[in-house]
């Protein structure tokens, strides 16, 4: 049965999210809030619980997983990222927005997209996540919580629980949601001269990014 931490959404409890990322640390798959909706997350070099990861969600390694990052330095570690790309990147994070940007070797080969090696990166502005991340010392590898054969992300933690409790480890309940898709926008051309893609507008305003 999936553990069950319950953090205050402005100010989480510290003693509960170690918990939370020693199990991270030993190969778990969590559901934890975002500031767009829930998501399962799990270490980036930790290949049983990326497969897992992906097999709770039924997505093949075609679909682009997210990495969830502190603050721009470590967006620099693990995407190449010219002065362009940092100027836009800089503009809406933390926020939700997801960017998706060529990867560097620090990014496992079997986590980016198998034909472009690419790997979406963002920096949630949400404090318990931010509180994870910091404790668990790395991005996190994500993907949005959406049930196989459904369209909507979920929001409710018991509900998740319930559904997914022999799927998953644990559960960090924050309350809700917004329950509305991150923005993301496709930065690789930028690389070339080129623009910047809209790839799916979400909750991110395109006029942060002027776009």
């Amino acid at each position: 049965m999936a553990q069950y931490f319950e953090v205050h959404p402005d100010n989480p409890q510290p003693r509960l999210l170690k918990q939370a990322a020693a199990l991270l640390a030993r190969g778990a798959v969590l559901a934890v809030p975002t500031d767009s909706s829930y998501a399962l997350v799990c270490q980036l070099d930790d290949k049983d619980a990326v497969d897992r990861l992906r097999r709770i969600r039924q997505v093949d390694e075609k679909h682009h997983l997210t990495l969830l990052c502190r603050d721009l330095s470590e967006v620099s570690s693990y995407a190449r990222v010219d002065n362009r790309q940092y100027r836009l990147v800089k503009q809406a994070t933390p926020g939700p927005y997801t960017f998706i940007l060529d990867a560097t070797k620090e990014v496992p080969r079997r986590v980016s997209h198998p034909q472009r090696k690419t790997i979406g990166l963002r920096v949630p502005d949400r404090k318990g996540l931010q509180l994870l991340l910091e404790l668990h010392g790395a991005p996190l590898l994500a993907t949005t919580l959406i049930p196989p054969g459904e369209t909507e992300p979920m929001n409710d933690p018991a509900e998740i629980r319930s559904r997914f409790e022999h799927q998953i480890d644990a559960v960090v309940d924050a309350g809700a949601c917004p329950l509305e898709p991150t923005t993301v926008v496709d930065l690789t051309d930028m690389a070339n001269g080129g623009e910047p893609r809209v790839v799916r507008e979400g909750r991110g305003s395109l006029a942060t990014l002027g776009l």
